[in-house]
């Protein structure tokens, strides 16, 4: 029996031990099995996550490339210089091949044309054959091909058969770009083409291809380094085209292959690849003991692992769409959010049928305080104002910084005007309380200007410009206020730039008069000088009073022209006149600008008149800056030997402490007391202190504006030393000067031409 027992004993074992040896042997097969796949796994799961930060690292190294392009391709020089009709190829050596290497770099720089002709070419920043370049614009010709293509798509049809090309909606930079590889000196490199366009919106009759911009940077070990920083990979490395082809790739090395645009192999990186699975393996393997708890630990590992490298690709790469969608400054969206959002919201029109408000806010006078309290303090309100807009409208909203102080909300679901009314309301109440900046309380208004969707426009575009248009309406009656659109609006935007237009043909083709006006001694008879006024007749248009036009040549940047335009003008007639004295009008816009005094003494010179001789006259607002470099340039003036008047004193800001900073050589009384003489009851008091203070201070007193006997009665009893007006003579053509000179000595009335009264310029 015993034997019988201990072989059905050995069987029982043997049932249970080699089944249980089976399945712990199945097991650690298993486990084994499982921890092998696991590691490689997670290598190439390492594997891949490296190739995709890679990958990643060299879209944005590229992106920033055609940013850096952008400085110079998206430039009205640039586009115009690149053209056949205007190329200028040592401007492109300077401004773009030389600029380009020094400043970021680019090894090489070439600028193509419209029929495929390389115009331009640069190594290193020096000029080159563009003979040379003949297989490296082969490689890239797909880029150049669809740059073009997306520039000759941008344009738009318009109704008046104009087209007019618009800036990309979106996107990391604002030119039409593309980016890609090739192979350079048997080496990869980075490649971006773009598309040389002007800087603001070009209508033209006929849609031409661009020329383009393409830059490569080769990838030597610099940028290599750079690029193994980005993305997070050691002992990364580069393989020219002919070892890419054929270099065999083991199972630890990673790689990442770089074709040009045709597809060709431009080169490949390569590194050691992170094996966080194999070195889990190595220290697990010994110990099967452990080989569960391993396996769950080598699990657990990979997943987290695998988890932080999801993460970090998901933040990074949301970091990178806000940053992209959204202002810096603020937080707010930037305007290619807003038109993403715009068109999402005019999508869902389509099916609710539902009006879309859209409000245009400019912040009032925001220049003078960059001007005044820096570029800091400007920045503090730009938040401030965010700031409180966010707490203002609804909380379906979408508010967008458009550019420096502009600022765009999309109210969707809006009932109508009354509901935007609501919101304006309150944005003008919030901000009338004042802003605590720098220590300060600043008050600062805003305009704005709205439109609604479907009432105005259902395209975005006529939809934004319409409440631009708007915005603007409400700046010309006074800032502080808000206007919706109406169409009258457009009209009058459509009438000024036609005036634009043709002030500007007027300048260019000397279509514009100069008439003159004396300025006599206190009795009338004398003619000691003569006050230059601009006159302008339009062949369709008619006569066009300066307040119209002048206004208008601010606006558009044309007033230095039509200053300097005077200033020759009147030089050159008062040539004639060597006994009298010359004033010219000057815009507060001219005296601001940068090269006034070059302008001044330029002209001087070329028309050969004694500075002497010349006054010109500034109005108040030329001090509404306080600004430090307007008092230098009335001093520079003076240094000239050119006098200057204060002209319309009284009505403007008439501080008597830039009167004490600066010794005017003579103040000019607004015509509005001469005017008052005769009916006002203080009139004629509040003159005599004016002429007192301008004697005073020494200067001379010149009253503008007389009209009647008595008015010339009144100011011969007191101190004044000109008097200036209609009683005396109307403003005259200059061949008329000594017939008036003639007739004031005799004692006689002028009968001048014009029966308007006179604006000066």
């Amino acid at each position: 029996m015993t034997p019988k027992f201990s072989n059905d004993g050995t069987r029982l074992a043997n049932t249970i031990l080699f089944p249980v040896v089976g399945l712990v042997l199945v097991a650690i097969a298993f486990s084994v099995t499982l921890i092998i796949y696991t590691s490689r796994s997670a290598d190439i799961a390492a594997m891949h996550s490296e190739r995709d930060l890679l990958r990643g690292s060299t879209r944005l190294q590229l992106q920033m490339m055609a940013k850096e392009q952008e400085g110079v391709a998206v430039w009205d020089q640039a586009f115009v210089h690149s053209r056949p009709e205007s190329l200028d190829t040592s401007w492109l050596d300077v401004n773009i091949g030389r600029w380009l290497f020094q400043n970021h770099g680019h090894e090489r720089s070439l600028v193509i044309d419209e029929d495929r002709s390389v115009i331009y070419s640069a190594a290193n920043g020096l000029w080159s054959r563009p003979a040379d370049t003949a297989e490296l614009v082969d490689q890239i010709w797909p880029l150049i091909t669809r740059t073009r293509a997306r520039f000759i798509n941008g344009y738009t049809r318009l109704s008046s058969g104009m087209s007019v090309l618009e800036r990309p909606a979106a996107g990391f930079t604002r030119s039409i770009h593309e980016m890609g590889f090739v192979a350079l000196d048997d080496r990869p490199a980075f490649v971006s083409v773009t598309a040389i366009a002007p800087e603001v919106k070009r209508f033209v009759a006929t849609r031409r291809p661009p020329a383009v911009l393409v830059s490569i940077k080769k990838l030597d070990a610099n940028r290599l380094e750079a690029l193994a920083r980005m993305s997070g990979i050691d002992r990364l490395q580069v393989a020219s085209p002919a070892a890419s082809s054929s270099a065999p790739i083991s199972d630890e090395t990673g790689a990442y292959l770089l074709k040009n645009p045709r597809g060709q192999i431009a080169g490949r990186l390569i590194w050691r690849s992170a094996t966080p699975g194999s070195a889990i393996l190595s220290g697990v393997g010994p110990v099967l003991l452990l080989l569960a708890a391993a396996i769950a630990t080598l699990t657990g590992l990979v997943l987290f692992y695998i988890r932080q490298t999801t993460r970090r690709l998901a933040r990074s790469e949301a970091s990178a769409q806000h940053a992209a969608m959204h202002d810096s400054l603020t937080g707010l969206a930037n305007r290619d959010f807003f038109a993403a959002r715009f068109r999402a919201e005019l999508a869902e029109w389509q099916k609710t049928h539902g009006a879309i408000g859209v409000i245009y806010v400019d912040l009032d006078h925001f220049k003078d305080i960059n001007d005044t309290l820096g570029h800091a303090a400007g920045d503090e309100v730009i938040r401030e104002a965010a700031r409180r807009l966010r707490i203002l409208v609804p909380d379906n909203a979408t508010i967008a910084r458009i550019s420096g102080d502009e600022f765009a909300l999309l109210l969707p679901g809006c009932p109508g005007r009354t509901a935007l009314e609501a919101v304006l309301k309150r944005m003008q109440s919030r901000f009338a309380v004042p802003m605590y900046i720098g220590g300060s309380h600043l008050y600062i208004s805003l305009s704005a200007g709205a439109a609604i969707a479907p009432e105005d426009s259902l395209s975005m575009g006529e939809l934004l410009r319409k409440a631009d248009i708007a915005l603007y309406a409400a700046k010309a009656d006074g800032r502080g206020r808000w206007a919706f659109f109406e169409q009258s609006m457009e009209e009058q935007v459509r009438t000024r730039e036609n005036l634009a237009h043709a002030l500007r043909r007027a300048i260019d083709d000397e279509r514009l008069h100069v008439l003159y006006q004396p300025q006599t001694t206190i009795d009338g008879r004398t003619v000691l000088s003569v006050e230059a006024l601009l006159r302008w007749t339009d062949p369709e248009m008619g006569a066009i009073s300066p307040s119209v036009f002048v206004p208008i040549a601010e606006e558009t940047g044309l007033i230095n022209d039509l200053g300097l335009y005077v200033l020759r003008q009147a030089c050159t007639d008062a040539r004639a006149w060597p006994h009298l004295g010359l004033a010219v009008n000057v815009s507060p816009t001219q005296f601001r600008h940068p090269r006034f005094i070059d302008d001044l003494r330029e002209t001087l010179e070329q028309a050969g008149f004694d500075p002497a001789r010349l006054e010109i006259e500034v109005t108040e607002t030329v001090f509404a800056t306080s600004s430090p470099e307007v008092m230098e340039t009335l001093t520079r003036v003076q240094e000239m030997g050119v006098r200057v008047a204060l002209d319309d004193f009284g009505v403007g800001y008439s501080s008597l402490s830039y009167l004490r900073r600066f010794p005017f050589n003579t103040l000019k009384i607004d015509r509005s007391f001469i005017a008052d003489l005769e009916i006002g009851a203080h009139a004629h008091s509040i003159l005599s202190t004016i002429i007192d203070l301008g004697e005073a201070l020494g200067m001379k007193v010149v009253a503008e504006g007389i009209e009647t006997a008595q008015q010339v009665a009144i100011l011969q009893r007191t101190n004044c030393d000109k008097l200036q007006g209609f009683f005396m003579s109307r403003p005259v053509p200059p061949e008329q000067i000594r017939g008036v000179e003639d007739r004031l000595a005799a004692g006689q009335p002028v009968a001048a031409a014009g029966a308007a009264l006179t604006i000066s310029a």
